[in-house]
C-alpha cells in the first residue's frame, strides 16, 4: 500500500513539473482542443460511414469553391434560369392570383368562376401516369356515385365522435374491410390488425415511421433511431426522418431492382427501429422480397413496414385471378405495419389512405393524448386533428358500391392491359422494361435514344408519364383510364422513339437537358437547393 502510495506521489510530481513550464491557459486550452478535435474526427469517421468518401470530398470541394469571389452568385444566377425554364409550361400562377377579398361577394357567380379555371386544366383523361384512377368523366358512373356520398357528409368532422357518430363507424367499417382484405383472417397475422384513415399515403408513411420510433423506445429504450430503405423506397420515408429525427440507411437496389436483403443485413444494428419494403415500389412496379424482410425484422426484433400504397387494392385481387404474386401482407411473419391508399385503386376520392398495424399494442404509439392543456383532455389518433367525414364518406362509399366483384373486375383489366403495354414496349426497337413488372407500373429506358427527350415528345402529345433516375427511364402506371387509350400510348411511343432517332437532341421548352443534368450532377446538394427554389416559386 504504502509503495503504491509512493509511486503515485512521485508520478504527481513528475506530471506537475513537466507542465510547469507551460502557461494556465494552454494547459486549460488543451484537453478542450483535443475534445473538439475528437468530436470532429468522429463527425467526419460518420458522414464518411454514411455518404461515402467520394460524396464527402466533393461536398467539402463544392463548399470551399462557392467561398471564392463571385462564384456564389454565378451559381445562384444559373439556378435562377433553370427554376425559369421548371416554370416556362405555365406551372406558377402568382401573376394571375386573387390576392384580396371582393369587395362585395361573388355569389353563385364563383361556380362559372371555377369552371373557368378548370377548363384551363390539361386534358388528362387517359393520358396521365397514375393520377385518375376512376374510369370515364368525373360527372357520371362511379365519380358521380362518390361526391355524392361526399356531399353527403361534407359538414362532418370524425374528431366530434360524439356528434358524428355515422362517419365514426364509416370509418372503422372502412378499416375493418381493408384490414380483411390484407391478411386479418388468416391465423398467421395474429387476428389483431387495426388501423385508421388518414389523408393519403405520405400521412399513413409518417404515422407508421413516428409509431415505429416510439414503440421502439419503449420496448428497446432505442433513443437514436434509425431505419432502413431501398433507394426505390417512396420519399415519404426521407420526410419521415426529416419530422422525426431518425437517421436513414438507404441500400442500393440489386440487378432486379429488388431491395437487397443483404445489403439490408448489413445495415441492421443497436439502434435499427424499422426497415420498409415496397409492394410494388413506385418507381419501377416491382415487389421487394417482402418474406425475407420479415425474417429479418423477426430475428432482429425490429419493425418492417410494407408500402402497399399502390398495390393495396390490386395485389389481393391480382392473386385471386391467379397472378404470380409473392406475399406481401400481415401473414408474412415480421410484418409490423402497412400503408395503403384507397384514393389509388380503391376508386375513392383524393385524400383517402389507411395505415394499418399488426396490433393494438403497436398502435397505441401512434396517437397524441395531452393532459395538462386548459381547453380539455385532448387525445388524436392522426396527424391532423379536425378530418373531412366527407372523404371518409366518400371512400366507405366507393368500397361498398364495388364490392368483391368490382375489384375483381377492374383488377382484370388494368393487369391485362399493363401486359400489353409491356410487352409492347418491349417490341419497340430501342426500349427495354426494367425489373418484371409486378404490377401495373411498367418502368422503361433505352440504350439508343435519350429516353428524356423521347418524354418531351410524349409530353408534346399530351401524354404525362414520371420521369426516373438511376437508371434514366420512364414509367407509366396503368389505371381503367388507359384501357380504352393504350395502342395509342404504344403507338405514340413508337413515334416518339422514332423522332428522337431521327432528329436528336433537346427540343425548344423540353425538360430533356435539365432532367439530364440533374441525373448526371455530383453535387446532390446543389440538385437539392434546386428543387427547393422551384418549389418556393411555384407555391
Amino acid at each position: 500500500m504504502e509503495l503504491a502510495m509512493d509511486f503515485a506521489l512521485r508520478l504527481r510530481d513528475a506530471a506537475n513539473h513537466h507542465l510547469s513550464r507551460y502557461e494556465p491557459l494552454v494547459l486549460l486550452a488543451a484537453p478542450l482542443l483535443a475534445l473538439l478535435a475528437a468530436r470532429t474526427l468522429h463527425a467526419a469517421a460518420a458522414a464518411v460511414a454514411d455518404r461515402g468518401l467520394r460524396t464527402v470530398l466533393l461536398a467539402l470541394a463544392m463548399t470551399a469553391i462557392k467561398l471564392l469571389p463571385g462564384v456564389s452568385a454565378y451559381i445562384n444566377a444559373e439556378k435562377r434560369k433553370v427554376v425559369d425554364q421548371l416554370q416556362s409550361g405555365g406551372t406558377s400562377t402568382k401573376s394571375t392570383l386573387r390576392t384580396e377579398l371582393p369587395t362585395v361577394g361573388l355569389s353563385n357567380q364563383v361556380i362559372n368562376d371555377l369552371e373557368t379555371l378548370k377548363a384551363r386544366d390539361v386534358n388528362w383523361q387517359g393520358k396521365c401516369s397514375g393520377t385518375v384512377y376512376i374510369a370515364g368523366s368525373e360527372s357520371e358512373g362511379h365519380f358521380a356515385l362518390i361526391n355524392k356520398a361526399y356531399s353527403m357528409f361534407s359538414h362532418t368532422n370524425p374528431l366530434h365522435q360524439d356528434v358524428f357518430k355515422s362517419v365514426a363507424q364509416l370509418e372503422a367499417e372502412v378499416v375493418a374491410m381493408t384490414a380483411a382484405l390484407l391478411g386479418i383472417k388468416e391465423k398467421s397475422s395474429g387476428g389483431q390488425i387495426c388501423g385508421n384513415m388518414t389523408s393519403g399515403g405520405t400521412e399513413s408513411i409518417l404515422l407508421a415511421v413516428k409509431t415505429s420510433r416510439d414503440y421502439m423506445r419503449t420496448k428497446k429504450g432505442i433513443t437514436k433511431p434509425e431505419m432502413i430503405i431501398a433507394e426505390s423506397a417512396h420519399s415519404a420515408y426521407d420526410k419521415a426522418a426529416q419530422y422525426f429525427n431518425i437517421k436513414v440507411r438507404r441500400v442500393p437496389v440489386n440487378k432486379e431492382f429488388l431491395a437487397d436483403v443483404k445489403g439490408f443485413k448489413r445495415c441492421i444494428n443497436g439502434n435499427t427501429i424499422m426497415m420498409v419494403g415496397s409492394a410494388p415500389g413506385f418507381p419501377h412496379g416491382l415487389i421487394d422480397p417482402i418474406e425475407e424482410l420479415g425474417e429479418l425484422a423477426s430475428r432482429y426484433d425490429i419493425c418492417l413496414h410494407v408500402d402497399l400504397c399502390l398495390g393495396g387494392f390490386v395485389l389481393p385481387f391480382a392473386r385471386k385471378l391467379g397472378y404470380p404474386i409473392p406475399p406481401f401482407d400481415f401473414c408474412v411473419k415480421g410484418v409490423t405495419s402497412i400503408s395503403t391508399d384507397v384514393h389509388k385503386y380503391g376508386l375513392a376520392p383524393k385524400g383517402t389512405s389507411i395505415v394499418l398495424y399488426k396490433n393494438h399494442e403497436i398502435r397505441k404509439h401512434q396517437f397524441v393524448a395531452v393532459t395538462e392543456w386548459t381547453g380539455g383532455l385532448y387525445v388524436s389518433p392522426t396527424i391532423a386533428g379536425s378530418r373531412p367525414g366527407g372523404l371518409i364518406a366518400g371512400a366507405w362509399a366507393a368500397m361498398t358500391s364495388l364490392g368483391l366483384n368490382g375489384y375483381m373486375e377492374n383488377t382484370g383489366h388494368i393487369m391485362e392491359v399493363s401486359k400489353k403495354i409491356q410487352r409492347g414496349i418491349e417490341d419497340i426497337p430501342g426500349l427495354f422494361v426494367i425489373g418484371k413488372p409486378d404490377m401495373t407500373v411498367v418502368a422503361f429506358g433505352s440504350d439508343s435514344v435519350d429516353i428524356f427527350e423521347v418524354n418531351d415528345i410524349m409530353s408534346s402529345k399530351g401524354w404525362h408519364l414520371n420521369a426516373l433516375q438511376r437508371p434514366n427511364s420512364l414509367h407509366i402506371c396503368v389505371t381503367l383510364q388507359h384501357t380504352v387509350i393504350y395502342e395509342e400510348f404504344l403507338k405514340d411511343l413508337k413515334d416518339s422513339v422514332d423522332t428522337v432517332k431521327a432528329n436528336p437532341g433537346p427540343i425548344s421548352g423540353g425538360r430533356a437537358p435539365i432532367y439530364g443534368a440533374a441525373g448526371k450532377m455530383p453535387d446532390r446538394g446543389m440538385v437539392r437547393e434546386l428543387l427547393v427554389e422551384f418549389m418556393d416559386a411555384s407555391c
